[in-house]
């Protein structure tokens, strides 16, 4: 069996994978993410997940930061707008070591007033980078436009003046109503048998008392499309076009990524790479991604060109969005999509860290996971007229937000 799967009394589920190497890796994958802050909250999903480092019941914050590092070991952790993941890399021998730490952080932190202080200008610093990379910033702006007036409607660092408002408590009461065991997953790799890592979790985890979130997240109402030009007298001008996209649950999310991934995914005989950039020199950078989430997604094609080229780079994508919808592929070309898309899925996991994340997210979002194996088959399983669909329902109607 390529995963072994456990629910502590409590209701922290575990998934294991065991592989050869010296190198193990833990994550607690937790539910809660900034879709989850109140209007009064936003930013704080972030903050709280910086706010994990500044000290427990049992270390000061230099002790935290300290635990892993002097044994060669990684303690990290990441926010996006559903979940929050606290994650650790470690040699074999000490990942006990490993997984009390992220217990203690997850359950112990007390968030000192005093290190929130200094922490919360660190954060001030990371949104004037981000302000600073228009390539960066417009993907927010346009997902906040996109779903404007809905819990996905805001970005994840939030804003100086709400972070402000946010201290030991609000971060308190925000893990309080969001981090409740059911919602929680530890995702493990590496060589240790199932037996030893559920013991492990049960040790460091099953104290928790069992806790069950008491709030649902909405589905974001639908939206019109749009056309907004913004002034940033940046030197390029920046573009997404785009749309919302079916969730993480949805069957259609397979043909989608596929189609997506022929538009303009990372290899460079992606069709926009090949028409925009090799064709006509007109950008350095043409992209398509799509982000599912629970209830909803998005796919955002991104590019940025010398201003005058603009228009001549958006014509071209227009161009190749109504081939996608319109013109099935023939029976070669799907076959050397799904082999190419295959490779992809398959090279990303030989990252045992990419692969640890991956499997805890979806064992958090759908309850299991499919072995890679089931995946090629679903994916080889697709028909050229499924991604034609998928192409039609997302691209037949198209938002755009300009930098320029």
């Amino acid at each position: 069996m390529e995963f072994h799967t456990y629910t502590l009394p409590n209701g922290i589920r575990g998934i294991h994978r065991q592989v050869k190497g010296n190198v193990a890796r833990c994550a607690l994958c937790v539910n809660a993410g900034s879709r989850d802050e109140l209007p009064a909250e936003y930013g704080l999903a972030h903050f709280a997940e910086h706010a994990f480092f500044k000290g427990t019941a049992r270390r000061k914050a230099w002790q935290v930061n300290c635990r892993l590092e002097n044994l060669g070991g990684e303690l990290n952790a990441f926010t996006t707008k559903e979940d929050t993941t606290l994650h650790a890399t470690v040699l074999r021998g000490d990942f006990a070591k490993a997984a009390e730490l992220i217990a203690d952080i997850a359950f112990r932190s007390t968030f000192p007033d005093r290190e929130l202080e200094k922490e919360r200008e660190v954060i001030y610093d990371e949104i004037n980078t981000y302000k600073d990379s228009p390539a960066d910033l417009i993907y927010d702006t346009f997902e906040d436009l996109l779903f404007a007036d809905s819990e996905l409607g805001h970005n994840i660092l939030g804003s100086k003046q709400s972070l402000k408002r946010q201290n030991g408590d609000s971060i308190r009461r925000f893990v309080d109503r969001t981090y409740t065991t059911d919602q929680m997953v530890f995702s493990t790799i590496g060589n240790l048998s199932p037996k030893a890592i559920e013991a492990l979790a049960g040790r460091y985890f099953g104290e928790m008392p069992a806790t069950v979130r008491g709030f649902d997240r909405q589905a974001p109402a639908p939206c019109e499309p749009f056309d907004r030009t913004v002034l940033k007298h940046t030197h390029q001008t920046h573009c997404i076009i785009g749309n919302r996209a079916c969730g993480i649950d949805e069957k259609r999310r397979l043909p989608l990524s596929l189609a997506v991934n022929i538009l303009g995914g990372p290899c460079a005989n992606s069709r926009l790479n090949m028409t925009v950039r090799e064709k006509y020199g007109l950008s350095y950078t043409v992209e398509a991604n799509y982000t599912p989430y629970g209830d909803s997604g998005m796919v955002a094609i991104y590019f940025s060109s010398d201003h005058g080229h603009a228009d001549r780079c958006c014509e071209l994508i227009d161009r190749e969005l109504h081939r996608l919808r319109t013109e099935r592929l023939t029976a070669r070309q799907l076959s050397m999509a799904k082999k190419q898309f295959i490779a992809q899925l398959a090279i990303s996991m030989e990252s045992n860290e990419g692969y640890m994340l991956g499997v805890g997210k979806s064992f958090l979002a759908h309850n299991e996971v499919d072995t890679m194996e089931a995946v090629y088959r679903k994916v080889e399983a697709l028909t050229a007229t499924e991604l034609a669909d998928a192409a039609a329902e997302v691209f037949e109607h198209t938002s755009r937000l300009i930098y320029k």
